[in-house]
């Protein structure tokens, strides 16, 4: 391949062009502006937004939606440093985001020049791969080198640059990277999990995030459907297998759903598919201590550095869960041969949908209006969803609850916090998903409080970019979550909990540009949702609903609260 003569800059431009890069998300900035120049020319369409933690964001809800890299671009210093936590929420979804970190100038560093910190060292831990551009002469080659990695590694990286690197002439090839293959794991371990699966009287799947990842539900569902495996989603991932399944039980973890942690509880067998089985994501819920300790585990997963580290399996797999599932079914049918439905396990998952199904009911009964039971509210919305519409999920009470409302049919459609939880996530990786996915409804979800940290200004950006996000907010003038800790665990003194003079965010949506719907009854919902996904532009549902003791789901974080204790004479009287 012949060897170019170009600018740093044009080989930055031209390795997202050979990439197939055509939108990047950030805030315009003097230290990379000779690259953002050529953008335009290259047919990259640079979407600037409100904050650059939202730039961050969007970048990976769009590499979540396509499973292809993204780019987030920033300026040096405090623009860089707003990438962080978003960065680091990707990390944790194993999302393949390309954050491009331009930094003070490289005769500058370590001079304590202006905007000037250790950029390195911010998102050491948050990424799969850092480099820093030592010479312009090595854009491309480091450039392609993050691509590389984040498509192999599947995660975030950072391609950082001292600002005078982006000058000067090189030369160097173009090309596109390649996924590599990991194939199906180790042979013996497949006929070792073959083998547990054999002897087993009730296995049950463990559906992970990897399984969206990799494209792999109908190999999930071929073994599921030839053993009668009961179907569970790890905590936040509703779409790794479809929900209108005989064999799905629905999401485990915090707000789930009880059919899927009763069934699981029942299995002398677990079958984890791309899943880390994250420590938080398997606590007990509804008083419900559902992971059985003493059944088999197998675990799948690309990664080899998070086998084992929540919970020791009996085999694990080091493959592409996608391969796996195919080749451990087919060597489950030769060691098992002719297997047909066990009709005992669909009856016993019917009847645990069913009894759940009636609790669901019970709690979305409520006719409560201005404002609405927020159970109610959820039970109303999600159900009138086109089928592949796409949820950006956030972090708090309201934003757990929906954990057992939300349905898929269909991959990367829930696109969610997961452990990080930062709140603020949903408006800016929405903006991302629907930048991607244009013809398919994109929702974000928000409480009133979370909202308030980026979705609030990121309208502004909808408007402009014209990307007809919808914001669902779910307005109940408080922090849903830590609210009820200090119910729980602090005597109902709020501190801190109450948002009571948060303003009314459909009207402030209208100001911005948008479209804003104002709504505080169940009859108001479905027509409401209807009428945004229909008017083809920014909106933003407010939807306000109760608040308070009554209604707000079970502590948060009960595994990391305790009674609190008082021993200092002032402080005495506030002991339970």
């Amino acid at each position: 391949m012949e060897k170019l003569k170009m600018t740093p800059s044009e080989a930055l431009v031209e390795t997202l062009v050979a990439e197939g890069i055509e939108n990047v998300f950030g805030i315009v900035g003097s230290a990379y502006m000779d690259a953002l120049d050529l953008f335009p020319a290259a047919n990259i369409r640079f979407v600037p937004v409100a904050h650059e933690q939202a730039a961050c964001h969007a970048a990976d809800g769009f590499a979540r939606v396509t499973g292809k890299p993204q780019v987030c671009i920033a300026q040096n210093g405090p623009g860089a440093a707003n990438f962080v936590s978003a960065m680091t929420a990707a990390f944790w979804a194993h999302s393949p985001v390309v954050a491009i970190t331009p930094e003070t100038g490289s005769l500058g560093l370590g001079t304590g020049g202006f905007q000037e910190l250790d950029q390195m060292a911010m998102f050491e831990k948050s990424t799969v791969y850092q480099v820093r551009v030592p010479n312009g002469s090595r854009m491309a080659e480091l450039a392609r080198r993050c691509f590389y990695m984040a498509k192999n590694l599947n995660g975030p990286t950072q391609l950082n640059i001292p600002r005078d690197h982006f000058y000067g002439m090189c030369e160097d090839e173009i090309y596109t990277t390649p996924v590599v293959s990991r194939g199906p794991g180790g042979v013996a371990d497949i006929e070792n999990a073959a083998k547990l699966i054999k002897e087993a009287r009730y296995p049950v799947i463990v559906s992970g995030g990897g399984v969206s990842q990799a494209d792999a539900i109908e190999e999930v569902k071929a073994l599921a459907q030839y053993l009668t495996a009961p179907v569970v989603n790890t905590y936040l991932h509703n779409d790794t297998f479809p929900a209108s399944h005989e064999l799905a039980c629905g999401p485990i973890g915090y707000c789930g759903s009880k059919a899927g942690m009763r069934i699981l509880k029942k299995a002398d067998l677990i079958i984890a598919l791309g899943t880390r089985l994250g420590p938080f994501g398997t606590l007990a819920q509804y008083d419900i201590d559902y992971w059985p300790e003493n059944a088999k585990l197998i675990q799948c997963d690309t990664d080899i550095n998070v086998l084992g580290l929540a919970k020791k399996a009996d085999v694990y797999s080091v493959g592409n869960v996608k391969e796996f599932a195919a080749y451990l079914l087919k060597e489950v049918q030769t060691a098992v041969p002719g297997l047909t439905k066990n009709e005992a396990v669909l009856n016993d998952v019917k009847a645990e949908i069913k009894k759940w199904d009636d609790e669901m009911k019970d709690w979305n009964s409520s006719n409560r209006s201005a404002p609405m039971h927020p159970r109610r509210f959820h039970a109303e919305w999600t159900k009138v969803l086109p089928k592949d519409t796409i949820v950006a999920t956030d972090i708090g009470n309201n934003s757990s609850m929906i954990n057992g409302y939300l349905k898929f049919e269909g991959i990367r459609q829930h696109i969610s916090a997961l452990s990080w939880g930062n709140c603020g996530f949903a408006y800016g990786a929405a903006m991302g998903c629907k930048v991607a996915k244009p013809d398919v409804p994109v929702i974000a979800f928000q409480g009133d409080g979370a909202y308030g940290i980026s979705g609030v200004q990121e309208v502004m950006t909808a408007v402009r970019e014209n990307i007809p996000v919808i914001a669902i907010v779910a307005t109940n003038y408080e922090w849903g979550a830590e609210k009820k800790n200090q119910i729980d665990f602090y005597g109902n003194r709020f501190v801190g909990a109450n948002l009571p003079d948060n303003p009314d965010y459909a009207k402030l949506a209208e100001d911005m540009g948008a479209k804003g719907i104002k709504i505080d009854h169940p009859d108001q919902v479905g027509d409401a949702v209807r009428q945004a996904i229909a008017s083809g532009k920014p909106c933003v549902i407010n939807a306000i609903v109760q608040g308070g003791e009554e209604v707000l789901a079970e502590p948060f974080r009960r595994d990391a609260l305790n009674m609190p204790v008082r021993y200092l004479e002032k402080y005495k009287h506030l002991n339970a």
